[in-house]
C-alpha cells in the first residue's frame, strides 16, 4: 500500500470532522480533473455517470472489474482522495462486498459508498451490518484500514414503509451500521431541513445528503448539521444535456448557442497536462 494512498485516506477521513464536504460527483477521468481544478477537496464517483461512460445503465450495469478499472483511471487523473460509488457491492453476500472493496482499494480509492440494497428490497439491518463488517475486514486485509465507508440507506428514496415510521427506521439502521464499522450515513431522498437536523442529533455518524436542483443550498444543509453533500448524477446529467441540446440545435436551426458558455480549449486542455501517462 502506497503511503500516498494512506495519506489521502487520512485526509479524506479528517474532512468529515467539521464543516461540510461538498462533492460534485465525477463520472470519468476528465470530469474528475475538471472538478479538482475547480477546487474540490475530494472526488466522489457517481455510479450512474460511470456506467453511462460505458453506455450501460445505472444499477450495477457494469461488472465489478469494469467499475474498478474506471475508478482506477479517475484516481490516476487527480491528486485528491477518491471515493468510489460501489452501488450495492456487486452482489448480495458479504464475500461480494469484500471482493469489491479489494478491487477499488487496488484501483486507488480511499472511500466507498455502499447501498443497503442491490436493486431489490432493502437488506435487513443485520444483513447489511454483515456486509459492512466484510468491507472493513477486506479494507484492512488490503492494507487500507483507514478506508472511509459511507453507508447509504434508501428508506426515504424508496419510500419504504409508512411515512411516519421512516425516521425511526433510519435511526435504527444507522446504529446497526455504525456498530458494524460504517463511517458516514448517506440518506438520499431526504432534503427536509428539520428532519435532517433531527437525524443529525439522533445518530452518531456524520450525515451525507444528496443535493441538486430544488434542494436546500449547501449553507442551509450545513446549518442543519449535514457534514457531506453529494450532487449524485446531476452534474453528469447536465453535461449530457448540453451534448443533446447542442446536437438538436445544430441539426435543426444550424446554430451553436448551446455551447456558448464552454470552457475555452486552452484552459481545458491545460487541466490535463500534468497527468500524462
Amino acid at each position: 500500500m502506497e503511503t500516498s494512498q494512506k495519506a489521502k485516506a487520512d485526509a479524506f477521513r479528517a474532512s468529515h470532522a467539521d464543516g461540510v464536504l461538498v462533492l460534485p460527483n465525477a463520472w470519468d477521468a476528465g470530469s474528475a480533473a475538471v472538478i479538482a481544478h475547480a477546487g474540490a477537496r475530494a472526488i466522489a464517483t457517481t455510479s450512474g455517470g460511470v456506467s453511462w461512460t460505458a453506455a450501460r445503465p445505472d444499477g450495477q450495469g457494469l461488472s465489478r472489474d469494469d467499475m474498478a478499472a474506471l475508478v482506477g483511471r479517475i484516481a490516476a487523473a487527480v491528486d485528491l482522495p477518491v471515493t468510489a460509488d460501489v452501488e450495492g457491492g456487486y452482489g448480495p453476500a458479504p464475500a461480494d462486498v469484500a471482493a469489491t472493496v479489494r478491487a477499488v482499494v487496488a484501483a486507488g480509492a480511499v472511500g466507498i459508498n455502499l447501498e443497503d440494497n442491490d436493486g431489490g428490497p432493502l437488506f435487513t439491518a443485520e444483513d447489511q451490518a454483515a456486509r459492512l463488517r466484510a468491507a472493513r475486514e477486506a479494507a484492512a486485509d488490503a492494507g487500507l484500514p483507514e478506508l472511509v465507508v459511507n453507508v447509504r440507506t434508501d428508506v426515504y428514496l424508496f419510500q419504504v414503509g409508512a411515512p411516519e415510521g421512516r425516521f425511526d427506521e433510519v435511526v435504527a439502521r444507522a446504529k446497526a451500521y455504525a456498530d458494524a464499522g460504517a463511517d458516514c450515513l448517506f440518506v438520499p431522498g431526504l432534503t427536509d431541513l428539520d428532519t435532517l437536523a433531527a437525524l443529525v442529533r439522533a445518530v452518531s455518524l456524520p450525515v451525507n445528503a444528496m443535493a441538486g436542483p430544488g434542494a436546500p443550498a449547501v449553507r442551509e444543509l450545513a446549518a442543519a448539521g449535514v457534514r457531506r453533500v453529494s450532487l449524485g448524477t446531476s452534474v453528469a446529467q447536465a453535461a449530457y444535456a448540453v451534448a443533446h441540446r447542442a446536437t438538436v440545435e445544430a441539426l435543426s436551426s444550424g446554430t451553436y448557442s448551446a455551447v456558448e458558455d464552454s470552457l475555452d480549449y486552452s484552459t481545458l486542455n491545460g487541466m490535463f497536462s500534468g497527468h500524462q501517462r
